[in-house]
């Protein structure tokens, strides 16, 4: 039984394609000398409506980018989508970063910055147009573009709130 699990856990993380964000050399000084560290930020996505991100930190680049792969893999979430773009606009926030994105009509493209980019395609956007405000640190523009994608809701989560239906709203 726990064969069939653990295969099933390899095969919902083999669909997901990985994007290296940032990748940060910080130095340590010591009596020696100076010790050299990595840090790696890296967003996962399968493109259908799926993103995680991930930090990983260690003494060798490889290493860092494969725990921040572990990681961002652990911490995937399910973004509402309307076709190829977002339902509503939408303003992410995560510290002093600030994230606009609004739905953009067919044939628009990506209209976003290098950060904000990498989270979009993974999630399978095709048309947007995004503004960063605030802060440009990546770590802070990718919490505040995943946090906005995180707000989107659809028309019937919408409804359900409200305690309406469908047919009310059309009158």
């Amino acid at each position: 039984m726990s064969d069939i699990l653990a295969r099933d856990l390899n095969q919902e993380k083999e669909e997901f394609t990985e994007k290296l964000v940032k990748l940060n050399r910080v130095a340590k000084v010591v009596k020696g000398g100076r010790r050299f560290s990595f840090t790696a930020l890296v967003v996962v996505g399968d493109k259908k409506g799926r993103v995680g991100i991930g930090y990983g930190k260690a003494n060798e680049v490889s290493e860092a980018i494969r725990k921040a792969v572990e990681k961002a893999k652990r911490d995937v979430v399910k973004i509402n989508l309307k076709g190829n773009t977002i339902p509503h606009e939408v303003i992410g926030e995560f510290k002093s970063g600030k994230v606009i994105m609004k739905p953009a009509s067919p044939g628009t493209g990506i209209i976003a910055g290098g950060p904000v980019r990498a989270v979009v395609e993974q999630v399978g956007i095709k048309d947007i147009l995004t503004k960063s405000l605030g802060s440009n640190n990546a770590i802070n523009v990718v919490k505040a573009t995943l946090e906005g994608l995180k707000k989107l809701m659809d028309i019937n989560h919408v409804l359900e709130l409200r305690g309406k239906t469908f047919k009310e709203l059309l009158g």
